[in-house]
């Protein structure tokens, strides 16, 4: 029966792939690595995290660093230890502890043996591997990545090294960086933490920051690449770039629960990335976490996939896009940065006034949206209320601590509102839409009311929360849109547009309904706490990139709005 047995071996690796939901994330804010449920380090790029993968098992290549014990057994759980980025893999009789500190350290305790599979493939698996044994380990030949084991006898074939180990053993894979400790513990104890769901949120927060690059400033949108947003389908993109607004709205969120740090450096490394382009309307959606443009976009074939699902992608083709709205973001953190400090300091004034001077340049443009479509630009209404938010926020700014803002500046806010109530509004649809050229809906347009452009009891917005719900929202879950964007197959709810349906329903009065959609989304989130982008109500599993920033903010937002009553 060929044709059966070909079904089964297409199937065998959605089968056998481990949901992407239940890898757990280590961080020392210079290199991210996930490990799954059974302590198999299955993606970790060097030397930085937008960087070529060493490990890529993730996305159905071979490289990887496993640990377990020699007599298969299935492990009794995984956990984060308290307020860090160490996790800790159990079986009977066996424990492994990861973390990263200027390189991979993985604790082997117990009282059971561990066999070892260390399996390194440089540059996504393309790169000739050979391993050279040293005085205290083994060596990746040709690179500075070493793995220090005193006293391990390895096993080496076809650049897999294998070994049976005694408890208990410490195995450190290095690579030139600096070990470094973080204080995961004394950072998070100092937030201020909802009452909602308050472990979640702690928890929401150490991802952000893992996120956030500790030598540079860039703030990663996600950990990984190519994770699919449909299971067999091509939607699948390279995330493990600084993007301009999620960033902003990474370090805002931390802003929020008492956290400055990760916002000033964000704001240094923005200052940087201006300082190489002719002015802000040049502004790219994305760099690379070093500040510079993004090489082209490029598929990696040798590499099938997570689940089969190809193609596996490095770099992102967004980065020449026109996205009106990234401007807006920006503007509001440095308002919310400013407040959280009682200061404005002269070089975020500097950025304000940059990005209002983006805006005024280029706000009533078509542009590609915050959804970074492959089609052709539209008036879209979150774009323009982001423009309306850039200088709304500038505007509050000035008032706020003695600046000088331009004449200008007002009547040029009320422009944007005033085109965006005029063409964004569609009576016969009983919604905002997507943009000024259709009737499709999309659940960004939710900002109308969110962001201050239009008061929430404004029939307008109500009537639109309920479009949303009614066309958008699946379950626990909210759809970007349903529309056709020029791209095959489909894709999941997305984590971020749920967060943002919770807080329209607090807007308008509809607190039962945020209460009981915040209860479905957080049932949504992996053992460990993480959420990756997207989920599939009806397969009822994760989808996308892992974890991802968007999904992370969007709990913390959520809980800190049903904190306040």
């Amino acid at each position: 029966m060929p044709a059966v047995t070909d079904f089964l071996t297409q199937l065998a690796p959605i089968r056998t792939a481990v949901p992407i939901e239940r890898h757990s994330l280590l961080s020392d804010r210079r290199a991210l690595a996930l490990v799954t449920p059974d302590a198999d380090v299955t993606w970790l790029c060097h030397p930085a995290p937008d960087s070529p993968a060493l490990f890529a098992k993730l996305l159905g290549g071979d490289g990887h660093f496993s640990v377990r014990p020699q007599k298969d057994q299935l492990p009794l759980g995984q956990r984060y230890v308290s307020g860090t980025m160490t996790v800790q893999t159990r079986w009977t009789g066996l424990q492994v502890t990861d973390r990263l500190a200027g390189g991979l350290v993985r604790s082997v305790e117990g009282r059971v043996p561990a066999f070892v599979e260390f399996a390194p493939r440089p540059d996504f698996g393309q790169a000739a591997v050979r391993l050279e044994r040293t005085t205290d380990g083994l060596r990746v030949a040709g690179t500075p990545i070493e793995l220090c084991s005193p006293g391990v006898e390895w096993q080496i074939e076809d650049g897999t090294a294998t070994a049976v180990i005694a408890p208990p053993a410490v195995l450190e894979l290095r690579w030139g960086a600096r070990p470094s400790e973080e204080d995961w513990f004394g950072w998070v104890e100092a937030l201020r933490l909802p009452a909602t769901q308050r472990d979640l949120v702690r928890r929401s927060a150490l991802t952000l920051r893992a996120l956030c690059h500790r030598d540079t400033g860039a703030v990663l949108a996600a950990a990984t690449t190519s994770l699919p947003e449909q299971i067999g389908g091509v939607r699948n993109w390279d995330y493990r770039y600084c993007w301009l607004r999620d960033a902003a709205l990474t370090v805002q969120a931390l802003v929020s629960l008492g956290s400055t740090q990760e916002a000033e450096a964000f704001l240094g490394w923005l200052h940087g990335v201006l300082a190489t382009i002719p002015g802000p309307e040049h502004l790219n959606p994305l760099y690379t976490v070093h500040g510079t443009a993004l090489g082209p976009e490029l598929v990696i074939d040798s590499l099938p996939g997570y689940a089969g699902s190809g193609p596996v992608r490095v770099g992102n083709l967004a980065d020449h896009q026109v996205q009106l709205d990234v401007f807006g973001p920006i503007t509001d953190l440095v308002h919310d940065l400013a407040l959280a400090r009682g200061t404005l300091a002269d070089r975020d004034w500097d950025v304000v006034t940059a990005m209002v001077r983006a805006v005024t340049c280029r706000w009533n443009a078509p542009d590609h949206g915050i959804w970074e479509e492959r089609h052709v630009p539209r008036h879209r209404v979150y774009s323009r209320v982001m423009c309306w938010q850039t200088l709304d926020r500038a505007i509050a700014l000035a008032t706020r601590f003695g600046r000088s803002a331009d004449p200008g500046w007002l009547s040029l806010r009320d422009t944007i509102a005033a085109d965006v109530l005029d063409h964004g509004w569609n009576p016969g649809v009983g919604a905002f839409t997507t943009a000024y050229d259709g009737t499709d809906l999309d659940a960004a347009s939710l900002h109308v009311g969110l962001s201050g452009l239009l008061d929430p009891d404004d029939e307008r917005f109500r009537s639109t929360v309920v479009a949303v719900e009614e066309v958008l929202r699946s379950g626990p879950t909210v759809y970007r849109y349903l529309r056709n964007d020029g791209l095959p197959g489909d894709e999941g709810g997305f984590h971020l547009c749920t967060a943002w349906l919770i807080e329209a329903y607090l807007k308008v009065g509809r607190r039962a309904d945020a209460e009981e959609l915040f209860e479905s989304f957080v049932r949504l989130t992996g053992p460990t706490g993480l959420l990756p982008e997207e989920y599939d109500p009806v397969a009822e599993r994760s989808l996308g990139n892992h974890p991802q920033a968007y999904s992370h903010l969007g709990l913390i937002r959520c809980a800190r709005l049903l904190d306040q009553g």
